[in-house]
């Protein structure tokens, strides 16, 4: 029978809250030395700790030394080290902490402070471990790793620019986190200018703190104007040319391309061949890699790539090798291939997913033939491509000077596993089976899962069926419930054990059937499979959960098609309104959280790779719009939206409700004060947000 988690020791949505979706206590953001012999990462002392520390771990041995603990270097405190970087030799670390700026040498374990002007972010040392540049204020500054010489690099113009930072669409979109990158040489940095004045002005608040102003921040809307990002070539001085007068064209040399018809900057880099970037066109059909000579800022092309849709981005290209051989990928034969030098090194039907590293020769990168399972591979000129991991599930890691860091993730282990393996003498490459293991104090779900990997229908559609640990053959059926993500971001039917596998479990203890179902639009099944979506978000996404529900039923008679709703958040919150909206003869209730209504409120690059520009195509348009469609609601419908999403805002889902309203439509609205687009660090709010759900799920199944 259905039970809640009082019955439990410990309730699953609060620890699932508490422990950041489990991630605390499991390590990460590793980084190799040169000669591959230590291993840098973070982690935090236990599973419930937010404190993250910075660890060093001996590749040999597996001993492991603590670099950095910030409740020891700031007197206390619950903020952790959310980033670092290191040198070329990983000697040298930085990070911040309160907006400090703090250096480590690995060697020794000794830290100290650098006298950063104002609120340092984004720290990075040069190659050599001599000078730190950080952003403070809108400008790029650098500092010796002794703590002397403070000084401007690029300096803002104008109230709305800033250097060394990704615009929001490159943070948010695009996949580019970064904005500053240094020369081999530790002589020169590539930045970008972020001018944002054109960028309309959207404001950020909370209603339940009518004392606080609202939060003012740049947004580029589906169809407004973009940031104008330019690119700079300066000395550590301030210039090419060693000393300057800080003006944006004060002895800097700025980087020339055709930027009216490309005015994405999807990514950038310095190697030992030269400044590289590759740009995109605002439709995103044609994306160029441009080689940057360093003293004159012209470029020329290296590669170019079209598409009728889009050019889809790859994490980690373009790249290129130690010979100087583009790494980056092109659409052939149905299969997203990686090519090094502009040829294809990958075979038919082994789609590319990311590229990790590219050390000397060798390419290290991610790829699946399963819609289930990533693995890592390795490409050499000796050996060609070959797999590295080799149980199935969710691979990942880096590789430097013969040192893999190899993260694996299950279907028989909750979280991940990682393991560092060093390459025998005279060998390439690790063998991926022996080696140390980093240890995680994660903490395991209170609940196990009980779920059934399904391929259903002739598209193959991959689902999984979580089942009630109680339920036994004979039982009365259950409700079903919906539980997909099933957007172009990412997949959710996988052969691990991730986070939210667990928050599925739970409402399956609870009483319900559900089905996750990865469809139309998801990654991982080639450039066909992800096109489908073009022109249309919603449509054929939610035809492939209806068929995968009756497909499944059809195998399965615990489900009961009488008593079936959809829940989701974010893509998924707009499409389980659209599936008590278009199938109310399938759906009779759903749970919508942090939806979009109306997608001209969400940001340019992603909304208009799928649905064009909205001036062009004003009806791709609206009929993604739940608006032009509510008043036909006819099944029960909740929304839920979090009053301080920075990244689906709450207007779509309150001009949802009130059109909703003005047709007489019931429904219900949970607002959470003071929430973000992922409300899941606060266990009263996230285990609250989950138990009303459960009480309308209930309410509106069970009656």
């Amino acid at each position: 029978m259905p039970h809640h988690d009082d019955d439990n020791k410990i309730s699953l949505p609060r620890q699932f809250a508490r422990t950041r979706r489990f991630t605390l206590g499991a390590p990460s953001a590793f980084t190799v030395s040169a000669d591959g012999s230590i291993v840098l990462f973070l982690r935090s002392r236990a599973g419930d700790d937010p404190v993250t520390c910075l660890w060093a771990l001996d590749a040999a041995s597996g001993e492991e030394r603590l670099l950095a603990d910030p409740a020891a270097l700031t007197g206390g405190g619950t903020q952790g080290i959310g980033s670092y970087a290191t040198d070329d030799a990983a000697g040298l670390a930085v990070f911040t902490l309160a907006g400090a700026l703090w250096a480590v040498d690995v060697p020794t374990g000794a830290a100290r402070t650098l006298p950063a002007l104002g609120t340092a972010r984004d720290p990075r040392p040069d190659p050599a471990g001599r000078l730190v540049a950080y952003l403070s204020g809108g400008a790029l500054r650098v500092i010796g790793a002794d703590g002397a010489g403070d000084r401007a690099v690029a300096e803002p113009d104008g109230p709305d620019v800033r250097f060394g930072v990704a615009e929001y669409a490159a943070s948010a979109s695009i996949g580019r986190s970064r904005g500053y990158w240094w020369s081999p040489d530790g002589a020169r940095l590539l930045t970008a200018r972020v001018d944002e004045a054109r960028v309309a002005l959207w404001h950020v608040g909370d209603p339940a703190e009518p004392a606080r102003p609202p939060r003012a921040v740049r947004y580029p809307a589906a169809g407004t104007a973009n940031a104008d990002v330019t690119l700079w070539i300066a000395g550590v001085d301030g210039g090419v040319d060693g000393g300057v007068d800080g003006g944006v064209d004060g002895g800097r040399v700025e980087v020339a391309w055709d930027r009216a018809a490309f005015e994405y900057v999807t990514a950038a880099g310095w190697d030992a061949h030269g400044p590289y970037l590759s740009v995109q066109s605002r439709d995103q059909r044609t994306v160029r890699v441009l080689a940057a000579d360093p003293d004159s800022g012209r470029t020329r092309l290296l590669a170019e790539q079209h598409d009728p849709y889009w050019v889809q981005l790859v994490p980690g290209t373009p790249a290129r090798t130690g010979s100087g051989r583009l790494v980056a990928h092109a659409d052939l034969d149905g299969t997203r291939r990686l090519t090094v030098g502009g040829v294809p090194v990958t075979p038919p039907g082994l789609h590319l997913e990311a590229v990790l590293g590219v050390d000397g020769e060798g390419v290290l990168f991610t790829a699946s033939d399963d819609p289930a399972q990533t693995h890592l591979w390795l490409h050499t000129p000796e050996a060609g491509a070959r797999r590295l991991s080799v149980a199935p599930g969710v691979h990942g890691g880096i590789r430097r000077a013969g040192t893999l860091v190899h993260v694996i993730r299950t279907a028989e282990h909750p979280g991940e596993r990682v393991r560092v393996e060093r390459a025998p003498a005279g060998a390439a490459s690790p063998s991926t089976r022996g080696g140390v293991e980093v240890a995680s104090v994660a903490e395991r779900p209170v609940l196990a899962l009980r779920r059934l990997s399904l391929v259903t229908t002739g598209r193959e559609l991959r689902s999984h069926l979580h089942l009630p640990s109680w339920h036994r053959p004979g039982d009365p059926a259950l409700p079903v419930l919906l539980d997909p993500y099933a957007g172009p971001a990412g997949r959710r039917v996988t052969d691990e054990q991730a986070a939210m596998m667990f928050v599925s479990q739970w409402f399956a203890e609870q009483g319900f059937a559900v089905l996750v179902t990865d469809g139309a639009g998801t990654p991982g099944r080639g450039p066909g499979w992800e096109r489908e979506v073009h022109g249309d978000m919603f449509g054929p996404v939610l035809e492939d959960q209806v068929a995968a529900l009756h497909a499944v039923a059809a195998r399965h008679p615990e489900l009961d098609l009488r008593r079936v709703a959809m829940r989701g958040w974010s893509f998924a919150g707009t499409l389980a309104v659209m599936a008590v909206l278009r199938r109310p003869d399938v759906f009779h209730a759903a749970v919508a959280g942090a939806g979009t209504s109306e997608q001209r409120l969400y940001d340019t690059h992603w909304r208009e790779r799928f649905l064009g520009h909205p001036d062009r195509h004003p009806e791709r348009y609206d009929a993604c719009s739940t608006l032009v469609e509510a008043h036909t609601l006819a099944r029960p419908l909740q929304l839920i939206h979090g009053l301080s999403d920075g990244n689906v805002f709450p207007a779509g889902t309150l001009r949802l409700s009130s059109a909703l309203l003005a047709a007489g439509r019931p429904h219900e609205v949970l607002p959470l004060s003071g929430a973000s687009h992922a409300p899941t660090s606060d266990e009263d709010v996230f285990e609250g947000m989950l138990l009303l759900q459960l009480d309308f799920l209930h309410r509106h199944l069970n009656r």
